[in-house]
């Protein structure tokens, strides 16, 4: 949910004049584009299209791509690739946060490893010393950062 005063940039609040002039392009091209599905505007009832400030951005990128040289087929894989990455990253976010969150509901968060003389590891529980038994004598103590 966003603040009070914060701007909403999925909001298809632009016109498709607007849009173009915004871009630096033709209305018939923002057409085409939403043609092909490289930028596609939200609808109004009436059939109408509205673009969002990312919508606008993505035009700009489409438009850079192009005079680059890219093919429009080329800029369609390249979108459709960025869309890919974000997702995952995302995903990667969620598990991340999922794995903290389990990891310090089970103890698992602050975990203290001692390492020996000949140079063994020995995972411990926070507060608990190797016993004497442990060929651990001389001790490191190590906490992962977080």
């Amino acid at each position: 949910m966003r603040n009070h005063g914060e701007i909403d940039e999925d909001a298809p609040v632009y016109v498709i004049s607007i849009a173009a002039d915004l871009a630096g392009m033709h209305a018939q091209t923002l057409r085409q584009y939403d043609k092909l599905g490289l930028v596609t505007p939200k609808r109004t009832r009436g059939g109408g299209r509205r673009y969002s400030f990312q919508d606008v951005n993505r035009l700009r990128e489409v438009q850079r791509l192009s005079q680059e040289g890219v093919s429009l087929a080329g800029i369609q894989r390249i979108l459709e690739l960025e869309n890919q990455v974000a997702a995952l990253q995302a995903r990667v976010s969620e598990l991340s946060l999922a794995n903290e969150t389990m990891s310090h509901a089970l103890g698992l968060g602050e975990r203290v490893f001692a390492a020996g003389i000949s140079g063994e590891i020995e995972a411990m529980r926070q507060g608990k010393r190797p016993t004497r038994r442990s060929t651990s004598t001389a001790l490191t103590l190590w906490r992962p950062h977080r």
